[in-house]
């Protein structure tokens, strides 16, 4: 459910015509609803409302610091890898003590930095990274909370690119080695075991890959505790799926139940990670018709957003719902939605059946709420988009467009140059 919908022929987001907002900024641009976040928030966080839990939004997934402090205001933690990403957070009213620090490749600067916060824990993923987050506690002489990303080899049955729970990928330890970690993690004078951890992937449809990584997860919370090791809180991660076109993902309520009746008795906080399936849906891109192209093997909508300002049709073929903020009868043709970037990969769509529309005319890219603008680049020296956030029948630009010299910023000539 989402509130974007056609009054009298007019695409609307909430109480705001589409078609207003492109008056007021231009085009491209990302709109997100606040009524749709807010909703989805809700959706998820309480479907776990029976046990002890903590929802952990996926910064990543979308990071304006506007969306990220409503959330915020509704309970939320924050999932994060990066320092950057922390900063945001912080910058956005989030409780350190919520932030849980997950990602591959933590630099010394952001392990240092995340101690001095006070985050809620540590994602680790490798043991030379959990020598560099002792020795950066002892150096501060404080104790890092730690978790143990383990990999519990689960296909996730997603797309090979977001998939992150296989041997194969980059992810997390070995579930048959980690015991070995946490015993050796609990020599170290400067780290404190909170709990364990694990992601499989993302834009999961499926139920049942989450329940065979939570069965062997809770068979390895048994063994540590039998080693005496104790763990407090079990982070599942995300991945919870949204409907793009054909997908039918579970709704939280269903994931949720499928979860609870598995976790009776296990005495550990849950953490979730969830973003796509709260913000996908909630947000769109918002493009306008430079020219249309007629050809004798493809016709061709060029359009002013490309592979810069939405990459994931480029970099995962992925299908987003295209549509016209006017809707009227039309006829269809088959036709690739084109950016103006030199690649063949710049495009938004392929051979897609669509609405004939007339050069000029706005179109809206659906569920592009998650991994949207913080994919985005200035490739081509292409200024970003703004991001609009819209409440009720008021909107404000809560990121404004980038200008051409914002483009140059930090660049300078060199004196031998000069």
């Amino acid at each position: 459910m989402h509130h974007f919908d056609y009054r009298e022929g007019e695409l609307y987001c909430e109480e705001v015509p589409i078609e207003t907002i492109a008056r007021e900024v231009g085009t491209p641009f990302y709109c997100y609803s606040h009524a749709t976040l807010t909703r989805h928030f809700h959706a998820f966080d309480a479907a776990f409302v029976e046990v002890d839990h903590l929802t952990c939004f996926s910064v990543k997934s979308c990071s304006n610091i506007a969306i990220l402090h409503l959330f915020a205001s509704l309970g939320a933690g924050m999932d994060i890898v990066s320092g950057g990403e922390l900063h945001r957070a912080l910058q956005a009213g989030v409780e350190p003590e919520k932030i849980v620090f997950s990602g591959v490749g933590k630099t010394e600067e952001e392990i240092v930095y995340a101690l001095e916060k006070g985050i809620l824990m540590f994602n680790l993923e490798s043991p030379q990274e959990m020598l560099a987050v002792n020795e950066c506690a002892t150096r501060l002489g404080c104790r890092a909370p730690i978790a143990i990303r383990v990999n519990p080899d689960v296909d996730p049955k997603t797309h090979p690119y977001i998939s992150t729970g296989l041997k194969q990928n980059k992810f997390g330890i070995d579930l048959e080695v980690s015991e070995e970690m946490y015993a050796r993690a609990g020599k170290m004078s400067n780290l404190e075991i909170m709990g364990v951890g694990c992601h499989i992937g993302s834009q999961l449809t499926e139920v049942s890959p989450f329940l065979d990584t939570l069965r062997r997860l809770k068979l390895l919370i048994e063994r540590l505790r039998k080693l005496n090791i104790q763990i407090r809180y079990l982070d599942l991660g995300g991945g919870l799926g949204i409907t793009y076109s054909e997908e039918a993902p579970p709704h939280p309520s269903e994931y949720a139940r499928v979860l609870l009746d598995e976790i009776d008795g296990l005495d550990c906080r849950l953490i979730f990670e969830p973003g796509r399936v709260i913000v996908g849906n909630a947000g769109i891109l918002v493009t306008r018709v430079l020219y249309t192209k007629d050809g004798p093997v493809k016709n061709f909508l060029v359009v002013d957003a490309g592979m810069n300002d939405l990459a994931r049709p480029s970099l995962y073929g992925s299908y987003h719902h295209i549509q016209p903020v006017v809707d009227q009868k039309r006829s269809e043709f088959q036709a690739d939605v084109v950016g103006p970037i030199c690649e063949t990969t710049d495009f938004l769509a392929r051979d897609r059946n669509l609405p004939r529309v007339e050069q000029g005319e706005l179109l809206a890219v659906m569920s592009a709420g998650a991994y949207g603008f913080v994919m985005s680049s200035n490739y081509t020296s292409r200024p970003r988009p703004p991001e609009i956030l819209v409440q009720g029948d008021r909107f404000e630009v809560i990121r404004a467009r980038e200008t051409y010299d914002d483009l140059l910023r930090g660049e300078r000539l060199p004196d031998f140059l000069n």
